[in-house]
């Protein structure tokens, strides 16, 4: 049977290393995904290799970047929120809570997919994450869609334990490093790779599993 996937998360690009191989597996299977990108990434800091971006510029090239990185992955549910780069933690929360709470109500997602708060470094992500833990647990209990959430802190291991939900992405590979270098402004060749080009097998190895951990809430 189909599900509906809504996958939340901050920034352009997030999806591409977090779960591009995980949303292409879920589509080859018949399954229902959006995607919903809090911001447009404006306030990143890398600008291109050599850079063709400013900071005027870059908004319309992420936005640009985040559209080929979904095509690449299969999504054409595509939502932008519109909220700010490097300032979810001090939005208004009643505003990004409603936000996402329309998103429920209107798609019934049976899973979530987004960051786990406080475990995922940037305070975007921590702040997304917590947005929609949040928001969720508002919900009735046997309302609430499973969240899968990603953690990637130095301490997530010692804390959360070993992830429940590994995804040998290996046969969605080419939609993943195609989401992934989709957004040139932030991941180019150099920058990402090295000097020299990874080899099919350091790809498989770097790129071919996506970890989440299922969000237990308190009844």
């Amino acid at each position: 049977m189909s599900r509906q996937i809504l996958i939340i998360l901050p920034h352009p690009d997030d999806e591409a290393f977090g779960v591009a191989g995980t949303a292409a597996m879920q589509l080859h299977n018949g399954d229902k995904v959006t995607y919903a990108c809090l911001t447009l990434g404006e306030m990143g800091r890398n600008m291109g290799i050599p850079p063709f971006a400013n900071r005027v510029t870059l908004p319309a090239i992420r936005r640009q970047e985040l559209v080929a990185s979904c095509q690449a992955i299969g999504i054409s549910d595509l939502r932008m929120l519109g909220f700010h780069d490097k300032m979810i933690e001090f939005e208004d929360q009643e505003a990004l809570d409603q936000s996402i709470g329309a998103l429920l109500k209107e798609l019934q997602p049976a899973l979530v997919l987004t960051f786990y708060p406080g475990y995922s470094v940037h305070p975007d992500h921590d702040a997304c994450g917590a947005a929609v833990v949040r928001t969720i647990r508002r919900l009735p209990a046997d309302e609430r869609p499973v969240v899968q959430a990603m953690a990637f802190s130095k301490n997530s291991l010692d804390v959360l334990g070993e992830p429940d939900i590994i995804q040998n992405v290996i046969p969605f590979l080419k939609q993943k490093m195609a989401s992934i270098e989709a957004h040139r402004s932030q991941f180019q060749a150099a920058e990402l790779v090295g000097s020299e080009p990874l080899t099919d097998s350091e790809i498989e190895v770097r790129f071919g599993t996506e970890r989440f951990w299922t969000y237990k809430f308190e009844q």
